[in-house]
Order: structure tokens, then sequence, then C-alpha cells
């Protein structure tokens, strides 16, 4: 501030625009534009700005959220549009929200009324498996650069009990397409998990997408694979799974091989000397390979998704859409090609599910999914004993 004031000083005292601005490195335009805040508020004027958003994506105002839920209270049987309708009079149209809006307030101070269904998953609970394939851990291992100056981006696969390396792949990028290569050929050759483990990286996570999630993590989820994210900066909740790659980082990447062939061929034997002769201190001094055994849930690809208890069944476009009545539901592009159940729980809201997980509400007037409590965020970790 001090430095505006003495600035506006300046040109007060008569000097001229142009070498003010190149004295103080600034632009005119930057200049002009303080020089309009001093004239127009005076010194408070000069004052630093919050760069706050006047509002955020999803976020409603706190005193509209008040108000959708006392009308509600006020008016048991009214829905979303009639309270909807009650607000236009209060509200100018952009500070006034959408049906789908009001509904997902509703639901999320449990003024909603939910029809039983069948089932709805409810998550495994966060313990420490000692059983092998109920836990697996993902990861890549810090990128590194190679003698011919390309670099090395190592996913790697453990089971949680076993501490059994299931995989580990020199890969070129973190290209998606890579890791379900990655994940596809260690399902056929160990079976399904029940749970996997990672952080919230790509290609696990996608933030940006509905509730962060992926396209792997998606087919995870069709292949009845639980997910678990672990908090971001907290490395040490994946604790088991990171001690394995320093132990990797030393036996195998220092010095780092010629290129990605030869550093393939170096992982692959340090796999089969990890799992085969390491000893391991927490398994008694056993090998992981004594430890582990194949899952009894062989991978066979994936089955049919359908939707006996709602209106229908829509397919997501590869733009990320559903269609309804020759108008288009925006979604997410990380559910391109699955299918998802949609049906009306009230007046003008539709309901849109994936398998067992509800995502959000849209409404037939701005026909835009309004998403709904996180259905996976019981699976953020608490901190790990290790």
């Amino acid at each position: 501030m001090d430095e505006r004031l003495r600035f506006v000083a300046r040109l007060l005292d008569g000097e001229k625009m142009a070498r003010l601005c190149a004295e103080f490195g600034i632009s005119r335009k930057t200049g002009y534009k303080i020089y309009r805040r001093y004239k127009g508020c005076g010194v408070e004027g000069l004052t630093d700005r919050s760069r706050r958003p006047q509002r955020h994506a999803n976020q409603l105002p706190e005193p509209i959220e008040k108000l959708i839920v006392r009308l509600k209270r006020e008016y048991p049987t009214w829905g979303a549009p009639k309270i909807r309708e009650r607000l236009r009079g209060r509200y100018t149209p952009t500070q006034c929200p959408a049906i789908s809006t009001v509904h997902a307030v509703l639901d999320r101070h449990g003024l909603v009324t939910r029809r039983k269904r069948r089932h709805r998953a409810q998550g495994t609970a966060l313990t420490w498996p000692d059983e092998p394939n109920a836990l697996w851990c993902a990861d890549y291992k810090g990128e590194f650069m190679l003698a011919d100056r390309r670099y090395c981006y190592p996913l790697t696969i453990t089971d949680f009990a076993s501490r059994y390396l299931l995989s580990c792949e020199a890969l070129t990028s973190t290209r998606e397409a890579y890791a379900f290569a990655v994940f596809e050929r260690a399902f056929k050759d160990f079976g399904l998990p029940q749970v996997i483990r990672t952080d919230n990286g790509v290609p696990f996570a996608s933030p940006f997408a509905l509730y962060g999630l992926s396209r792997l993590a998606v087919w995870w989820l069709r292949l009845g694979i639980q997910i678990e994210r672990i908090k971001p900066g907290h490395p040490e909740q994946n604790g088991r799974h990171e001690r394995m790659h320093l132990t990797l980082k030393q036996e195998a990447t220092k010095p780092a091989a010629p290129n990605v062939l030869q550093q393939q061929a170096r992982f692959d034997t340090f796999l089969d000397h990890y799992n085969r002769e390491r000893p391991h201190q927490a398994l008694a001094m056993k090998v992981p390979a004594e430890v582990y055994t194949p899952s009894p849930r062989p991978y066979r690809g994936l089955g049919e998704v359908d939707y006996p208890l709602h209106d229908w069944t829509a397919t997501v476009t590869r733009c990320g859409r559903i269609c309804w009545k020759r108008r288009k539901i925006s979604l997410s592009t990380v559910f391109a090609g699955q299918h998802v159940g949609v049906r009306q729980v009230s007046d003008r809201i539709w309901l849109v599910s994936f398998m067992d997980y509800d995502l959000g509400y849209f409404d037939d007037e701005t026909c835009r999914v309004e998403p709904i409590e996180n259905p996976f965020s019981p699976k953020v970790l608490p901190m790990s004993p290790e």
C-alpha cells in the first residue's frame, strides 16, 4: 500500500503517468487502475483486495441454504420445485439456485425420504487386513532418468498382508492406458483383490472428475474392487508400500540402466529376489512367496450392470453425457461407455446412480447433475499405525 500511496501522491503533484509507471516497474494500465481506485474510494482503495472468488462452484451461500432448510421445515410436504419457486421472489435469477441444487441441500440435511433399496454399498471397514488379496497397494515410484536421457515411471503393486510384489513395470509415462494393461495382467495372473489402495494422483484419481474418480477407478468398481485413497500429503498411510520403494530404489535403480528394456530386466530380477529370497522381519523372517496365495476371485472381464429398481438405464456417451428427452445431461467422461440408472425421486427431480452408488440429482429445467454427499468418502484412511 505504501508504494501505491507514493505513486498516487506523485501523480497528484503533477508528474507524468508514463514516467512514473516506468520508474515503479508497472504497466500504464496498472497505473491508471490504481489512480481510478484512489479517485473512487480514497486511500482505502489502495489496500490489497481479496482474490477469493465471489462464488465457488457447487457452493451455495449460507443464508440461501438456511432459508431452504427453514422453508422445508415450515412446509414439510413441499418438494424442491415449490421451495425454489418461493426463492424466486427473494433473489435475482443469478442468485436463485436450480431445483436440483435445492434438492441436494435438502438431502444433505436429511430432509429427503428415500425409498428402500435392494442394496447400497457401505464400503469396507478401514482395517489393516492380515489375509492375502484383502488389500492391494499401488503407486508410482518417483520417476528417474535412464542413461539414454528418457524418464522411467515404475508402477508397482503389492499385496498388503504378505508384502508380495505383484508387479513392477518400467513405464515411459503415467498414461492411463499403460496402467490399464499392467493391472489387467496382474488380475489375470493373481486374481482380483477386495480393495486397492492408492494416492490421489493420476491415473488413480482425477481432480476434475465427479468425486475425483478416474476411468481406472471406475473399471475397478465394475470389477467389484473397492477403492481406498490415502489423505493428500500423507504417504505414510501407504507405509509398507513406500518402504518397498526404498529397497527398490537402492537395489534396482542406482545406477539407472541404459534403456527401458534393460531397466525392466533389472526390475524383473529384483521382483524375483524380493519375493523368493529376501526374508522379511514382519513375516517372522519368511519370504513373501511363502505367505502369499493367489486370489480365489478369477478375472473374467466385465459383467453386465442392470438397474431393476430404476426407471430406465442410460449409456454415458464418449463426451460424458446421458440423453434424456432429446436433452443432454452432463455427468463425467470417466463414465464414458458405462451404464447408469436413472429414477424419479420427486416432482421434476431424477437421481442418477452407478452400480450401488448414488451420484447426484438433476431437474428438468437445468439438466445439470448436482452431486450429493460423496459415496466414496468413507474410503479416506485414518493415520497409518506404521
